[in-house]
C-alpha cells in the first residue's frame, strides 16, 4: 500500500472503490474473483446443508451464498483502489448529474423509463421463450433452471424479495456499472463501453433465459448511468424490475404467468406495448437532452 495513499473510510462502498477504474482486462479479472466467490458461497451452502435440514437449507441458501458471492471481488477492488489512490486520478462510483431536471422529476421520469423497459423488453423475452423451448434439451434444461430457482427463492415473500428486490439492486449495480461501466467509459467510447457492460450483466446471471432480458435492461440502466453518472438511478430501475417480478410472482392469479402478453392476451396487449414503446423513447429522450460534461459521460472526479 503507497505510504501516502488517500484515507477513505472502509464503510464507505463508493469511496473505497473510486480509485479502481477497470478497463477489459479489470472486468475479466473481476469476472474471476466474482467467479470465485460463487465458489465460496456454494461452498458455505453446501456446510450449511450439514448443519440445517436439505429444505430450509435450499430455501435461505441464496441469501447467504448471494452477498458471499460478491466478496471476493469487493475486497479485490478496494485493494486496488487503495493502491492506485496516490497515483491515479479517481472516478465517483455515484454522481448527481441531472441537467435542467430536479431530482424528483429524474426519479419520475427513471421509474416511468422501468415499467416501459420492462413492457419493452417482454416481447424479445417471449420470442426467446419460444425459440429456445422448442428444442427438447433444452427445454429440459428450462425446467431443471426453473425448478432449481424456485428452491432456492421458494422461502417467504420477505426472503425472495430482499434477495431479489434489495441484494440484487446494490451488489449488482456495483459491479456492473459502478465498477465495469464507470471504468470502460473512460478506456473506449461510450456506446462499446454500455454494451460491454450489458453483455457481462447479461452473464453473470449464467442463464440462457435471463440473459437476454438482463441484457436490454442494462443497456437502458448503461444509458442512464452514462447521462447521470448516478448509480442510485440504475438501482432504482433494478428494484422496479425485480421487485414488480416478485411481488407478481407472489399474487396467487399472477404467479402461473410468465410474459405480459399471457397476462393481458394479444389484443389488449397490443394496446399496452405500443404505449409503452412511445413512453420509453420520451424518457430516452429525456435522458438525452442531459448535457454531458466529459466525453466519458457525467461522471465526476473524486
Amino acid at each position: 500500500m503507497p505510504l501516502f495513499a488517500r484515507k477513505v473510510n472502509n464503510y464507505d462502498l463508493y469511496a473505497n472503490h473510486a480509485w479502481y477504474v477497470p478497463g477489459v482486462g479489470g472486468m475479466l479479472a473481476l469476472l474471476g474473483w466474482f467467479l470465485l466467490g460463487n465458489l465460496l458461497g456454494g461452498l458455505i451452502v453446501s456446510l450449511l446443508g450439514i448443519i440445517v435440514p436439505k429444505d430450509v437449507a435450499m430455501q435461505y441458501s441464496a441469501l447467504i451464498s448471494y452477498p458471499v458471492s460478491f466478496l471476493p471481488a469487493m475486497i479485490y477492488a478496494a485493494h486496488k483502489s487503495r493502491m492506485n489512490s496516490l497515483f491515479e486520478p479517481g472516478y465517483k462510483l455515484s454522481s448527481s448529474n441531472f441537467g435542467s431536471f430536479k431530482w424528483w422529476s429524474i426519479v419520475l421520469i427513471t421509474i416511468v423509463l422501468s415499467f416501459a423497459t420492462m413492457i419493452t423488453a417482454d416481447l424479445p423475452n417471449y420470442l426467446n421463450f419460444k425459440a429456445t423451448t422448442s428444442v427438447p434439451s433444452l427445454k429440459k434444461l428450462y425446467d431443471m433452471v426453473v425448478e432449481l430457482l424456485k428452491q432456492m427463492t421458494g422461502g417467504p415473500f420477505w426472503s425472495s424479495f430482499l434477495l431479489t428486490a434489495i441484494f440484487a439492486p446494490i451488489f449488482e449495480e456495483w459491479l456492473c456499472r459502478g465498477m465495469i461501466l464507470r471504468g470502460l467509459l473512460t478506456k473506449m467510447k461510450p456506446a462499446w463501453a454500455i454494451v460491454l457492460s450489458a453483455l457481462f450483466f447479461a452473464l453473470i446471471h449464467f442463464n440462457l433465459w435471463q440473459a437476454l432480458n438482463a441484457f436490454i435492461i442494462g443497456l437502458v440502466m448503461g444509458y442512464v448511468y452514462f447521462k447521470t453518472g448516478s448509480l442510485w438511478l440504475t438501482m432504482l430501475i433494478h428494484f422496479v424490475n425485480n421487485g414488480f417480478a416478485v411481488i407478481c410472482a407472489n399474487i396467487q392469479s399472477l404467479k402461473d404467468y410468465d410474459f405480459w402478453i399471457d397476462m393481458l392476451g394479444v389484443s389488449t396487449y397490443t394496446v399496452v406495448y405500443v404505449i409503452a414503446v412511445l413512453a420509453f423513447v420520451a424518457c430516452i429522450f429525456a435522458f438525452r437532452s442531459i448535457p454531458l460534461k466529459n466525453p466519458y459521460g457525467n461522471i465526476d472526479k473524486v
